[in-house]
């Protein structure tokens, strides 16, 4: 009778545990983040855009519910995280998941809110055939929407979802202004850099007048390309504009090539001289890299007019960054045509921070010089490593000045004007890296660490086979040794159990 009445208790007192933790998980949501990069952690600038928040932000997720295991991971992510933003805005932040695929009627209503549907490629009975999957939000705030079109695998889902949220809360975007008038190219042929900076910025060109001061309204200026040289008296209003706090970013062709005659020069617009008044030196060289992209050069052999593809070390490909808002996360940046940085400034009052570089196998050519293009390219060219081609410089000690951001190529970020020459699609880094820079300069939210943060997967096809051995027999002999252990450990505890008993009959 008393054993029965052991057994009800216990199973009431876990019944009660089971009932309590289902009411607190219900109440409290939290998780433990053991990632290296704290990827499943919300950001200070997350927590200060949703604490902000004076009205509701309504988020509807589109996602079908039969996806492959990573897709699926990324749901469940995305669940996640809304239910920290939900948490972390008091209940501001409502959302809900629909499946597209349920009915004719939701998926016409995720594509009319600009959800597209994407081909996934599952795998049933050893084949793999491909299925319209929907992985997009809706983010509603009054009359106005955002729309975040596919959230892949691994992406950066908090910088989209809070840039999204921040995109339509804010009353009043910073004003960033786009230097024109001297040769820069126009809004229309750095479309890829205009379009992401359109999201945080009001953007607008900026034209000097030699009778006007008109900078003082914005929170940074773009100077990208600049041809012409500059007049002393738009010399002056950069110097006014710094002086009162103003951040400057700069991508400047200090060197450029003529590939019609083969030969390599010097640009001098004036803005060289200001900068290295301010402590940044662009020196008069060549950059080589022997992570170089490639040019299509036209040879003829046998009679026959032949294209191939030959490497050009002129053209760097950057993959060494500094570890700095900016440039974190970056993996790739083509260059075309780019000098060395040197600081020349005083260490007392002016920072000096490099942040991208050459590879280990570099080199500088002075200027002028003449191209050859057919020339073999040896490793006693290149006898040079991690050279800086950008950097950044503000002020210290309280001396007066703003921000300084400054890139020796231009085109790294232009698209082309559709005008003159064929546009082109740049790579994603190439655009991150100004558009990052200007969210150094302008935003004060800390956003700009999140362009770049995602989920890492660690892939077992990448790593080596003795590491890949350890963890297949470490996942298949712990759970084995666990239980054997415990085995022993019952056995061993009964055994003294029954030993001490008849030790107490004896007595």
């Amino acid at each position: 009778m008393r054993k029965k009445k052991q057994l009800i208790t216990g199973f009431i007192l876990i019944i009660g545990v089971i009932v309590l933790v289902n009411v607190l998980s219900d109440n409290f949501h939290f998780r433990l983040d053991f990632t290296a990069d704290k990827s499943y952690t919300l950001s200070k600038a997350t927590k200060n855009i949703l604490k902000d928040l004076k009205e509701p932000v309504t988020i509807t997720a589109y996602f079908s519910k039969n996806l492959p295991p990573d897709f699926l991971t990324t749901r469940n992510d995305f669940k996640d995280l809304l239910i920290e933003y939900a948490n972390v805005s008091k209940r501001k932040v409502v959302f809900e998941f629909i499946d597209p695929s349920e009915s004719t009627e939701t998926e016409q209503k995720a594509t009319q809110a600009g959800v597209q549907p994407v081909i996934v490629n599952i795998r049933e009975k050893d084949q793999v055939k491909q299925q319209k999957a929907y992985l997009g939000a809706v983010v509603q705030f009054g009359e106005k929407t955002e729309i975040i079109p596919v959230i892949q695998p691994g992406a950066a889902m908090e910088y989209a979802l809070s840039t999204a949220i921040k995109k339509l809360s804010v009353t009043q975007k910073p004003l960033v202004g786009f230097l024109q008038g001297h040769g820069e190219p126009n809004l229309s042929a750095i479309h890829q850099v205009y379009g992401e900076l359109g999201i945080l910025y009001d953007v607008e060109p900026v034209t000097l007048s030699d009778s006007a001061y008109t900078l003082n309204k914005y929170k940074t200026l773009i100077i990208i390309g600049t041809k012409d040289t500059l007049p002393p008296s738009h010399i002056e209003q950069l110097e006014r504009f710094h002086n009162e706090g103003g951040n400057i970013c700069f991508a400047l062709n200090h060197v450029d090539g003529n590939f019609q005659n083969a030969t390599g020069y010097t640009l001098h617009t004036g803005i060289e001289d200001w900068l290295r008044e301010k402590g940044l030196n662009m020196e008069d060289n060549f950059v080589v890299d022997a992570s170089c992209g490639s040019v299509m050069v036209q040879q003829q052999q046998n009679g026959y007019v032949m294209s191939s593809q030959l490497q050009f070390p002129y053209l760097p490909v950057i993959k060494n960054f500094a570890d700095h808002p900016i440039t974190k996360g970056l993996e790739a940046v083509v260059l075309q045509f780019a000098s060395t940085v040197k600081f020349s400034g005083n260490p007392a009052t002016m920072s000096y921070t490099p942040l991208v570089f050459t590879s280990e196998k570099s080199g500088t050519i002075a200027t002028p010089l003449n191209f050859d293009i057919n020339k073999n390219w040896t490793e006693s060219d290149f006898p040079l490593q991690k050279l800086p081609v950008a950097a950044v410089i503000e002020p210290k000690g309280g001396a007066k000045g703003g921000k300084i951001f400054a890139i020796t190529d231009a085109n790294f970020v232009i698209n082309g004007d559709d005008q003159q020459q064929q546009q082109q699609q740049l790579q994603p880094d190439n655009i991150n890296l100004l558009v990052n820079s200007v969210d150094w300069l302008s935003d004060d939210t800390g956003l700009i660490e999140l362009r770049t943060k995602g989920v890492n997967a660690r892939l077992l096809d990448q790593m080596d086979d003795g590491k890949k051995t350890f963890l297949k027999y470490f996942n298949f002999l712990i759970p084995i040794l666990l239980i054997i252990g415990y085995g022993i450990f019952r056995a061993n505890r009964n055994r003294s159990i029954r030993m001490k008993r008849m030790e107490a009959k004896h007595v």
